[in-house]
């Protein structure tokens, strides 16, 4: 037992270092919750430590806050295409400063209701708000609420940067701090206000009341108010003078939060939301500035992409405008270039854009507002312009359609049952796509648009730069779209036809210098809008309006043009946009009644002289990609296309363009390899006659004969032409002999003669046979003592040399005239008439129209005249 127990005590003995040993390991480890705690305070304490040193850094950087530079204004330069300044946006001319105290509670209100309710409540930053702020951009997307309070947008416009940092940020909240412990509310609202950007050349509360109500702050209605606050956000797309409709939204809703946060009754919102947003508008002032339609789209392309305002915070601005374009354009819209429609309410929008890259060029515009930018800021129904981008675009890049596709225009209705119609209420049968487009028919559009979908026509569209947020109808397919487009929308989706379904947002800005030396890129980045087959084969089409469609009064000879014209129901728009590998214009021209026929002319009018004067030397031509085939097909109208076969007649077969893969695979088998046409066959030559000549000084003749083959000369007659001393050639005669004599030649010319074989029966001509002699001079008699050479006395009876008898009068009775050789051939010796009518006794035939004086005799008699001298002949 007693082993038993020992062994048990030993057991109890040996067990209690054991335990001793376990639970100290225990106390020192602990539970794991408690080091991860642990662990994490120290990592805040570290962090906390380490972001104070950082901040302390950051902050010890800031700037210090100098009141003259904050209510000071930097003027901002803009340089051209080639870096040279053209003009400044800013400058303490374009406001009037407004003091604190002249500010009425209306207008201050307005602003905090809209931009800062807690302003007199926070220090600086409003941490409530700036959380909120977070929550709804978690929520909706970045940008969906800003937490910015007055006194940071006071210090963004002050820090003169862009720089997008942790330490920028910092730097932008300490600052506010500072503000608002170096200067009161009031002067912090002071400074807000007299620093606000609107349009064109407006900054600040005071010059705002002035130019968009023509009166003073103070004076400044509720409703008033309640728009110069609610324009700041966008100045452009809120200005009541252009965008009325979306201007009074705008109001309504400042009235709206001035009521929420009690600034106002309900009833006082109610009863100023009942104000014509239009009421009380004033006429703007003329602005003599070449370029001021860039003003408000650079304004507004530097505001969307940095925290800045231009118009105080001077920096340097790089654009795309090429000044020799826009003077050019000036001018036109001014009438010196060509004559525009003299009506008040005719109005015109220009944009001229890079193909390539989508840089903005030029901009014009014509209309009665001389504040308002009918390039960028008119939105008009497109017509049938839209007809690539909504249509056609969409069922080439979708459903893979070649210019050859068929459709037939017919009576059509659209999905709901309504009619519609082409412009001129015809219909074609079976046309292309090319043919539809070229022409501008109403059905085949619409039915391209059934065939892709409005879900995928749009999303194309959208791809273009198209309005996103309307409801597409089939309507859109016409152009019929709610709000409408601008021209400067509608040069950016057709320049990426141009540019091989790249798309580039039309921009003019390319890059902004800030005051501390930091630049900043702002061009866009391109976009595949469509594949490279898509934009061939509808630049292809779009050629074809241009060549020989309804835009043919468009071209410019020279120039590789793509293009479509666009009207909309009344003629109420008429619209012209075109390109060219280098050049993108828009033209756009309207008014609110029906135009005249030169009216709805005047957009190609415009784009021709444009094109013209910038594309002088434009030899650009656009390149079909290899992703596109060009295959000659029937024209017969066949579905699908059939390829024209080797021996297809040129009248029977077209070329069109398909996107590789889609050729058609059938080909024709109408036309059959012709069997080769027998040839006739061809008469035997006829023999070239063998000619001489000589002079028979005796008989004072010319004795020409030839030789020929006696078994032939039956079938023949012998054509002799004669030339004399090199002049023109003659038929003396016609004759089936071998010889011929040309009685008294001129002493000392050459006579050349030519003799050809004309068989009888077919009239086939040998060879000439030719020979010329020379006939001796004559020899002059010696001159008598007195140097004369004596006369010969005439014979009696004859009259003198170089006379004629006078007409009728025969010679004496008794005398006959000299014996002359007879002549072979009665009318060829016409005695005196000679070859040139001139020498007396002289062989021949009168030159053509020129009849020979009637001979001294011969059996001739007195003839001369010759076929060749009747003039009826």
């Amino acid at each position: 037992m007693s082993d038993n127990y020992q062994s048990r005590e030993e057991r109890r003995r040996a067990s209690k270092p054991a335990k001793q040993q376990k639970n100290p390991k225990n106390r020192k480890n602990g539970p794991l919750w408690k080091k991860i705690v642990l662990g994490l305070l120290a990592a805040c304490v570290v962090l906390m430590i380490a972001g104070g040193v950082a901040f302390g850094v950051i902050v010890a950087k800031s700037p210090s806050l100098d009141e003259k530079k904050l209510k000071s204004i930097y003027t901002s330069q803009v340089f051209d295409k080639n870096n040279k300044k053209i003009f400044e946006i800013g400058g303490e001319e374009k406001r009037t400063y407004v003091a604190y105290k002249d500010i009425p509670k209306n207008v201050e209100n307005a602003f905090l209701a809209t931009e800062d309710a807690r302003f007199y409540e926070h220090s600086g930053v409003d941490f409530i708000r700036l959380g909120g702020a977070v929550l709804a951009n978690f929520k909706e997307g970045f940008g969906a609420e800003g937490g910015s309070t007055i006194s940071q947008q006071v210090i963004k416009n002050y820090l003169l940067t862009n720089e997008k940092s942790v330490e920028r940020k910092v730097q932008e909240v300490w600052l506010a701090f500072q503000l608002e412990r170096k200067f009161s509310k009031q002067e912090i609202m002071e400074l807000y206000l007299n620093k606000l950007y609107y349009t064109g050349n407006t900054y600040g509360i005071g010059k705002a009341a002035e130019n968009f109500y023509g009166k003073d702050v103070k004076d400044l209605t509720l409703a008033e108010s309640a728009m110069l606050a609610g324009m700041v956000k966008a100045p452009n797309n809120y200005n009541p003078r252009v965008e009325p409709e979306r201007a009074a939204e705008r109001r309504n809703t400042v009235l709206s939060l001035m009521a929420k946060h009690g600034f106002i009754t309900q009833e006082e919102a109610d009863q100023a939301k009942k104000a014509d947003v239009t009421a009380g508008i004033a006429a703007p002032k003329e602005d003599k500035n070449p370029y001021k339609a860039f003003v408000d789209k650079i304004t507004d392309e530097i505001k969307d992409k940095t925290d800045v305002e231009v118009s105080s915070s001077g920096l340097k601005i790089y654009t795309s405008i090429d000044t020799k374009a826009q003077e050019y354009v000036n001018a036109l819209m001014q009438g010196d270039e060509i004559n525009v429609p003299e009506s008040e309410k005719f109005e015109t929008g220009l944009t001229m854009l890079d193909t390539q890259t989508g840089e903005i060029q030029a901009l014009g515009g014509k209309g009665s507002q001389s504040d308002f930018n009918y390039a960028t800021q008119s939105r008009r129904q497109p017509g049938s312009t839209i007809k690539p981008v909504l249509d056609y675009g969409p069922a080439v890049e979708y459903l893979k359609w070649s210019t050859y596709k068929q459709l037939i225009d017919e009576k059509y209705e659209y999905e709901n049952g309504q009619p519609f119609k082409n412009y001129n209420d015809q219909y074609h049968g079976k046309v292309s796509i090319r043919e539809a487009l070229k022409e501008s028919y109403n059905v085949p559009a619409l039915k391209a648009l059934q065939e892709v979908g409005l879900d995928k026509a749009k999303e194309f569209a959208v791809g273009l730069g198209m309005p996103e947020k309307q409801n597409y109808t089939e309507a859109y397919a016409l152009g019929g779209f709610d709000r409408g487009v601008s021209s400067l929308q509608m040069a950016g989706a057709y320049s990426a036809f141009g540019n091989s379904g790249i798309y580039i947002e039309p921009h003019v800005v390319q890059s902004v210098e800030f005051q501390d030396g930091t630049k900043m890129d702002l061009a866009p980045e391109p976009k595949a809008a469509m594949s490279d087959a898509t934009a061939f084969i509808i630049t292809d089409m779009l050629r074809s309006v241009v060549n020989s469609g309804t835009g043919e009064a468009a071209d410019v000879p020279g120039l590789d043009i793509a293009g479509k014209t666009g009207t909309t129901n009344e003629t109420k728009d008429s619209w012209f946009v075109g390109y060219t590998p280098s050049t993108t214009i828009s033209v756009w021209t309207g008014k609110n009644e029906t135009m005249s026929d030169t009216e709805k002319a005047f957009a190609k009018k415009v784009f021709k002289s444009v094109m013209s004067e910038v594309g002088s030397d434009d030899d650009s031509k656009f390149k079909k990609p290899a992703s596109v085939s060009e295959v000659e097909v029937l024209n017969n109208g066949s579905d699908p296309a059939i390829k024209a076969g080797p021996y297809t007649p040129e009248s029977q077969k077209t070329t069109e363009y398909f996107v590789k893969g889609t050729e058609p695979s059938e080909s024709s088998s109408e036309y059959q390899e012709p069997e080769p046409e027998e040839e006739p066959e061809q008469p035997q030559g006829v023999s070239k006659p063998e000619v001489s000549v000589n002079f028979d000084q005796a008989a004072n003749a010319i004795s020409l004969t030839w030789g020929y083959d006696s078994a032939e000369k039956a079938n023949v007659t012998f054509e002799v032409t004669q030339s004399q001393d090199g002049g023109p050639s003659q038929v003396i005669t016609s004759t089936k002999d071998s010889s011929f004599t040309v009685p008294n030649p001129q002493p000392g010319s050459t006579y050349q003669f030519q003799v050809t074989a004309i068989r009888d029966n077919d009239n086939t001509r040998s060879e000439p046979g030719a020979a010329s002699v020379t006939i001796p001079a004559a020899e002059e008699p010696a001159p008598d003592q007195d140097g004369q050479t004596p006369a010969e006395p005439p014979a009696d009876g004859e009259q003198p040399p170089g006379q004629e008898p006078p007409p009728g009068q025969e010679p004496p009775p008794g005398q006959e005239p000299p014996p002359t050789e007879p002549p072979t051939d009665g009318g060829n010796d016409g005695g005196t008439g000679g070859q040139d009518g001139q020498q007396p006794g002289q062989p021949g035939t009168p030159p053509p129209g020129q009849g020979g004086t009637g001979g001294t005799g011969g059996t001739g008699g007195t003839g001369g005249t010759g076929d060749d001298g009747n003039p009826n002949n």
